[in-house]
């Protein structure tokens, strides 16, 4: 459990990113629509279809999935976050295993960069992980995704 439970609180299992088949697969539709050559066929059909005329758009959209994709979760050196981490390099200073040991958590800013994407989620999964530890707290934890 702990392998999975990032510093924050939340489960790098639950994250779209996170060994994501949507990035893989967006890499293989972009591969083939190369193959192809859509972006010639889209620029033709274009003139037919509207939809066509937004295909340099919707191949930008692919690239940003692609980039996305996740194959190493935060314990391991991963870059969750697409962004240095403060928590991370918060919980490395202070040489503790996650916030979870930190007495200062509840109060603490640096959850308010993801709170659009996870809501109070990392800090109620920090609260669980007190109560039933690293090797039960799981099946206790919340939404990775307020939408989900």
């Amino acid at each position: 459990m702990i392998e999975l439970t990032a510093y924050c609180g939340l489960y790098c299992g639950d994250c779209l990113r996170y060994k994501s088949k949507a990035a893989d697969l967006a890499r293989d539709l972009q591969n083939e629509l190369r193959r192809v050559k859509f972006d010639k066929y889209a620029e033709v059909k274009g003139a037919f279809v509207e939809e066509f005329k937004h295909y340099t758009e919707y191949h930008e959209v692919l690239n940003a999935i692609v980039k996305l994709k996740c194959d190493t979760h935060c314990r391991a050196g991963g870059d969750g976050c697409l962004q240095p981490c403060e928590i991370k390099s918060c919980i490395q200073t202070k040489k503790l295993k996650g916030c979870w040991e930190c007495g200062e958590f509840e109060g603490c800013n640096k959850f308010e960069f993801f709170k659009l994407f996870h809501g109070d989620t990392a800090k109620e999964n920090l609260r669980k992980i007190k109560k039933y530890g690293l090797d039960g707290w799981v099946e206790h934890r919340g939404k990775f995704y307020p939408w989900l």
